[in-house]
């Protein structure tokens, strides 16, 4: 008789490998990556070659794509909606950078006190143009001399010629920037006595005529946001109210805010409400 056989179980074992290869994602994701940050790689590179003036265009894209595309044509340009820029019925707002606006600011002022002092008739006058870049933006404030009617008649605002001279220049030199005006009038506390016309309507009536001039010396009238009327509300010198330097008009060129190509806003001017008598 043979001896009994092993009846022991043959246990199989399966071992389940990992798939990888075309059947794992993980390399896709890891692939994008890598394209995307070869692509950001070659965006800087191509800005970094850019002169100044196209940066500014692209940070004005960035900073703001809907505003900046809406001076433009159709077209395949990829960093807007078109490659010709539209004929345009309102001002356009340059996207500009805070920097670059204040180095045009400073520009213009040097310009300005440059031709002051090569100005035989205005020379005298340059220490009466106080010129300066605020947080607001840009402040050219004019304000009158000697007798008070430096610029002014007593009471009128007809310009002298002087006051032609020294507007038209101010004007010439803001006529190549982008940034909106705002002109200002401003009296003493004298009152010239003349029955229904007041150091209000006096005070505006002066600022527009500042207008009238330079948009003549090559500003674009639609520049002009606002003209005002403060009559000796805001004297320059207050302890001194009927000092002749209270007279004067200012101009001030606000920011142009990059955020959403509008200005940055003004302080609302105050109420040009009629009173007794004129003042100078």
């Amino acid at each position: 008789m043979s001896a009994p056989k092993d009846k022991r179980p043959i246990i199989i074992k399966k071992v389940s490998g990992g798939h990888g290869g075309h059947h794992g994602g993980a390399w896709k994701v890891a692939y994008a990556d890598f394209v995307t940050a070869m692509m950001a790689f070659f965006m800087v590179m191509w800005i970094m070659g850019m002169d100044a003036e196209t940066k500014d265009s692209v940070q004005g894209y960035f900073q703001n794509p809907v505003g900046f595309n809406k001076g433009f044509g159709a077209g395949a340009n990829p960093m807007s909606v078109g490659n010709s820029i539209r004929n345009q019925t309102t001002v356009t707002v340059a996207l500009m950078s805070r920097e670059h606006q204040e180095n045009q600011f400073n520009a213009v002022a040097q310009r300005i006190r440059s031709r002051l002092e090569r100005d035989a008739e205005l020379k005298r006058l340059a220490g009466n143009f106080e010129i300066t870049v605020t947080p607001d933006g840009l402040r050219i404030e004019i304000t009158d001399a000697g007798a008070g009617d430096t610029f002014f008649a007593l009471g009128s605002s007809q310009p002298s010629p002087t006051a032609i001279r020294a507007f038209s220049l101010v004007g010439e030199e803001l006529s190549d920037l982008e940034n909106r005006v705002v002109l200002e009038g401003h009296t003493d506390a004298v009152q010239y006595g003349r029955a229904g016309y007041s150091n209000w309507e006096l005070s505006v009536d002066r600022a527009n005529a500042a207008r009238r001039l330079i948009v003549g010396a090559g500003v674009d009238h639609r520049r002009v946001l606002e003209v005002r009327g403060h009559a000796d509300r805001r004297l320059r010198l207050a302890d001194e109210p009927n000092n002749t330097a209270n007279r004067r008009v200012s101009f001030l060129l606000p920011f142009n805010a990059p955020g959403d190509g509008s200005l940055v806003e003004v302080p609302a001017s105050e109420p040009t409400l009629p009173e007794s008598g004129a003042g100078q």
